[in-house]
């Protein structure tokens, strides 16, 4: 599934940049060298970080 259809991220390739380290969309974008262009990804990106920044805190309970 497309999460950034201008620069053809996936679901996969934005939770990889999550995973690598980044913390908002820019180092998404950064990652995979691109730029947003629309931004209508951001939000949903934002809302990976969260579910990942939650699932990390929980696991460290």
């Amino acid at each position: 599934m497309y999460v950034c259809n201008c620069n053809g991220l996936r679901k996969r390739d934005v939770a990889a940049a999550i995973e690598a380290g980044a913390t908002r969309p820019r180092d998404v974008f950064v990652r995979h060298q691109c730029a947003a262009q629309c931004a209508k990804c951001v939000c949903e990106m934002r809302e990976m970080i969260q579910e990942s920044r939650q699932a990390f805190a929980m696991a460290a309970e």
